[in-house]
């Protein structure tokens, strides 16, 4: 992938030509000679799977070209020390400074060390264009490097590729099999196996995808559990997985397999129950056997299905059915190849291009994934002579022996622009079946630099994220889905395979060559090499996460240079270094759920171009050194149940461009709430924890200008309050809630601990995108806000409110006149998106006025139209608003628990009960 590094290399090295002085003619000299390499790099990428001496010498221009890169680096850290520290140094090459600059550990002491390295540069540049010339390659045309228009990744495929064509036979077929009573199964232990077989990319996954949300399973089977066989530790993830799933209940504390499995054998007993275990492969049967003996208490009728490319392996996991899946023919393939390439064209262009369709269709070797694949890839070409090329490209006579797809996969991936070849690339390193966060995947990318380091950190990510839906509308991902505001996604096992060809490491992800610039080492449970790791000097990516035996970071890896992005994620480490401040290139440094790790050393503030600190869970870290400031590239600091880490120093207020912090101390004793007035770039979420004493408290509370801080999405504000009840005490409460107005494109609200006696009108008033609003603990509020015109509330969750006796017309935004009749103003609407809505421990709540008569026959107005859940518990009321529950026409689930006068009312078989009848689901205990 050397082409992806030259033009990011060229990149830098015109920006930097003009910013240097003194050193102008031998940059020039570098991007002189990039610039004519760049030209055949095209050719070169396709001929290096043919030819190994092309391959070669695109390794020695990959190498050269990451060197450069680094020298850049070394450039722009002098000059960023420069204009930090301030230097005496007349020698250092004068620069201006980027926005966002790389570093580098080295300090100049004058000009001939970099000129000497640049003129290095050169010379072997200069040897590998002429080794260019003997080659005769053919100069490509110039590259379009972003040719996708952005579309936001939580939207959905513009097509739906995943139609099934030619599939319904071998469906009832497996159906009948998953639905068959095995004669003497009864005397049989555990329940029957049955395997679906195919190469990759044939659709074993689709098909069982398919069956597994048939009706007809649904029906047959109890339980239904899904387990994709890529973890290192799936045999714990099936356990955990089928009793979730039986039992309902969470088993994040269970983590040894031998409780684990007592756990899964009591669940499933007497219990029908289908699992599916997807993608299974020869060293995964060693970890299902602990566990097959754990459904032999299942009831008999009980199914495994399980997907796998081998006829061996199926018969090793004890199948006694194998369904082979065969190809599909050429119209099947041409039919699900079209619906993706042919969208959005017209009947014409259609008819023009339908014969050369069917003939690129018949390439596809009757793998729905080759037709998925290649119609993504003929999306984008509008010309039929962009099609013929496809048609008579020479990849389609190269033999690759890992894989048929490698063609249809290298068409689309020569297709990519080079940077976005170089984002790809990086996938490499993932396991196999990993549900990839996206968000966290863009992160990486911009770490280690594959998004330019030009221009602003938002920008960057902005281009990362047109990378990845570029990737993504051309079927390098799927399996979408939306876990709160976070969206996963997964790759093909085939994909994956092309990504281990492509970088040729076939799975490797331990100590690589000297050269290598990633290396990948999670879960490891050996003890590290000292050796071996130091003399991967060029290394930039480094993993050690879920290290049980890494107590301490290893010296080694202090003394990696060029180190960029380094995860120390859920090791044992008690402490960090302080020679982890020679890593000046560290852009991304993961600390999270490090348990034991109390403070950081002061050096962490060397890392001036540290995009990302993540110290979520760090539960002992208790300071943070002064200097923060320093870190003027910091864009992410995750602090997530970080409980000890009450004070940040007073720096912080310097990072204007932060955008992630999870959680904020404010408050006496703790961090002032005004350090947040010039943080307008936060976003996602924020967990404000507040200390109320005194007027400071408001001044501050107003100071930090929350309202500004319109990127953030998810709010909680929590009081902790030790004031009396005076007046004067009242009306700081009063006003301090007042002063942090949220945004007003907040979707999610959470108030806890408020001890003040009102809520403020901006509640109701300026939270117009709204979608989920919790009000917890506030015990002196007697009375709710008008909350019935929030126009995109979904969720309303009411907890604690002591003080609250009565709820009255307000709360729906109901207009009434004097005599206490309708307004004449036209349709209203109360709540026009809710759909669930909550009380519980309103100790004190005695009424809920319900509409009249008038109001409730009115066809003008609208309660709750979409509330379909209404939860009372442990709570005084004394009886239902039942004209709002009419009015409310889509309620389908009322639940009443623990609350006296409301059980006694509408108990079973009483009138009451019988009042609710018009409600499908009714439980009152």
């Amino acid at each position: 992938m050397a082409d992806g590094i030259v033009y990011l290399v060229l990149e830098r090295l015109e920006e930097e030509v003009n910013l240097v002085v003194g050193l102008k003619i031998e940059l020039c000299s570098l991007s002189s000679k990039l610039s004519t390499i760049k030209n055949v790099l095209d050719d070169a990428e396709r001929r290096s799977y043919r030819e190994k001496t092309v391959q070669n010498w695109l390794k020695k221009l990959e190498d050269v070209s990451y060197e450069i890169d680094d020298m850049l680096d070394e450039l722009n850290f002098a000059a960023l020390k420069l204009k930090i520290e301030g230097s005496d140094d007349v020698d250092l090459p004068r620069m201006k400074v980027c926005p966002s600059i790389p570093s580098s550990c080295l300090c100049f002491n004058n000009r001939l060390d970099i000129a000497q390295k640049i003129m290095g540069l050169n010379e072997m540049l200069y040897i590998i264009v002429e080794e260019k010339d003997r080659f005769n390659f053919i100069v490509n045309h110039p590259v379009v490097l972003v040719r996708q228009e952005s579309v936001r990744v939580r939207s959905t495929s513009l097509v739906d590729v995943s139609e099934i064509h030619g599939r319904e036979a071998d469906k009832e077929t497996l159906v009948r099999k998953l639905m068959h009573q095995v004669v003497g199964q009864k005397l049989q232990a555990g329940p029957q196996v049955i395997s679906i077989v195919g190469v990759g990319g044939i659709g074993k996954t689709t098909l069982a995808q398919l069956v597994y949300n048939d009706d007809s399973m649904v029906t047959c089977f109890e339980v239904r559990i899904w387990v994709c066989v890529s973890d290192v530790s799936y045999e714990v993830r099936i356990a955990k997985d089928v009793i979730e799933a039986v039992t309902g209940r969470r088993t994040s504390h269970l983590n040894n397999l031998t409780v684990l499995q007592n756990h899964l054998k009591d669940s499933v007993s007497g219990k029908k129950i289908l699992l599916v275990l997807d993608n299974v492969w020869m060293k995964d049967i060693r970890k299902w056997r602990p566990l097959k003996a754990s459904f032999n208490s299942c009831s008999p009728g009980s199914k495994i299905l399980v997907t796998t490319r081998s006829e061996r392996v199926a018969r090793r996991m004890g199948a006694s059915e194998i369904q082979q899946l065969g190809r599909l023919s050429n119209k099947h393939c041409w039919l699900l190849m079209k619906r993706v390439a042919f969208f959005g064209r017209s009947k014409e262009e259609c008819q023009r291009l339908q014969e050369t369709s069917k003939r690129i269709a018949n390439k596809c070797n009757g793998l729905p994934l080759a037709a998925k694949l290649l119609g993504s890839l003929l999306r984008f070409k509008n010309t039929e002579e962009e099609w013929d090329s496809i048609l008579d490209s020479n990849i389609w006579q190269l033999e690759v022996a890992e894989a048929e797809l490698f063609p249809h996969l290298l068409l689309s991936y020569n297709d990519m622009s080079p940077p976005i070849k170089r984002c790809f690339s990086y996938c490499a390193i993932l396991p196999r079946g990993l549900e990839i966060d996206v968000e966290k995947l863009i992160r990486k990318w911009l770490a280690l630099g594959y998004l330019n380091s030009s221009g602003s950190t938002s920008d960057m990510e902005f281009r990362g994220m047109e990378y990845f839906n570029y990737l993504r509308t051309h079927s390098f991902f799927q399996d979408f889905v939306e876990k709160g505001s976070k969206v996963y996604c997964k790759m093909h096992d085939v994909v994956h395979d092309f990504t281990q060809f492509l970088k040729n490491t076939k799975g490797q992800n331990a100590y690589g060559r000297v050269g290598a610039r990633i290396c990948s080492l999670p879960k490891s449970r050996l003890q590290f090499n000292e050796r071996k790791l130091g003399i991967l000097i060029h290394l930039r990516y480094l993993d050690m996460s879920f290290t049980e035996l890494l107590a301490e970071v290893p010296q080694s890896v202090c003394k990696l240079y060029y180190l960029q992005t380094l995860y120390l994620s859920d090791c044992t480490l008690k402490e960090i270094p302080r020679e982890i401040g020679k890593l000046v290139h560290l852009r991304h440094l993961d600390l999270s759920w490090n348990l034991s790790i109390k403070e950081l050393p002061e050096t962490i503030y060397n890392l001036r171009d540290l995009r990302t600190l993540n110290l979520a869970h760090c539960r002992s870290l208790s300071t943070l050194p002064e200097g923060i400031e320093q870190l003027i590239n910091l864009r992410h600091l995750p602090n997530d149940w970080t409980d000890s880490l009450c004070k940040v120093p007073q720096g912080l207020k310097q990072l204007t461009g932060l955008q992630t912090l999870r959680e904020f101390y404010a408050g006496r004793g703790w961090s002032k709430m005004g350090y947040m007035k010039k943080l307008d770039q936060l976003s996602g979420s924020l967990w404000l924890r507040i200390s109320l004493h005194d007027r400071e408290d408001v001044d501050e509370a107003w100071n930090a200008e929350l309202r500004n801080k319109i990127q953030l999405q998810k709010l909680a504000i929590s009081f902790i309050d030790a004031m009396g009840r005076t007046k004067e005490e009242e009306l700081v409460r009063n006003e301090a809630l007042e002063a942090l107005q949220p945004p007003p494109n907040l979707r999610e609200l959470t108030i806890s601990g408020y001890k003040g006696t009102k809520i403020p009108v901006w509640i109701s008033s300026c939270l117009n995108h709204l979608r989920v609003l919790q009000i917890q603990e506030c015990k002196y509020t007697s009375t709710m806000p008008c909350l019935g015109k929030l126009p995109e509330l979904e969720e309303l969750s009411v907890e604690k409110m002591r003080g609250l006796k009565f709820v009255g017309s307000e709360f729906l935004g109901i207009a009434r006149d004097t005599d206490g009749s309708m307004g004449s103003l036209g349709m209203m609407i109360s709540f026009p998106k809710l759909k669930k809505l909550s009380f519980s421990s309103c100790l004190s709540w005695e009424e809920w006025e319900d509409i009249t008569a008038e109001e409730e026959g009115s066809g003008t107005m609208l309660i709750m139209p979409c509330l379909k859940k209404l939860e009372i518990s442990r709570c005084w009321l004394t009886k239902l608003p039942h004209r709002l529950l009419h009015k409310a026409s889509l309620l389908e689930h009322l639940i009443v628990e623990d609350s006296f006068h409301l059980s006694k009312q509408y108990e079973n078989g009483s009138p009451g009960w019988r009042s609710l009848s018009h409600i499908p689901h009714v439980s009152v205990s």
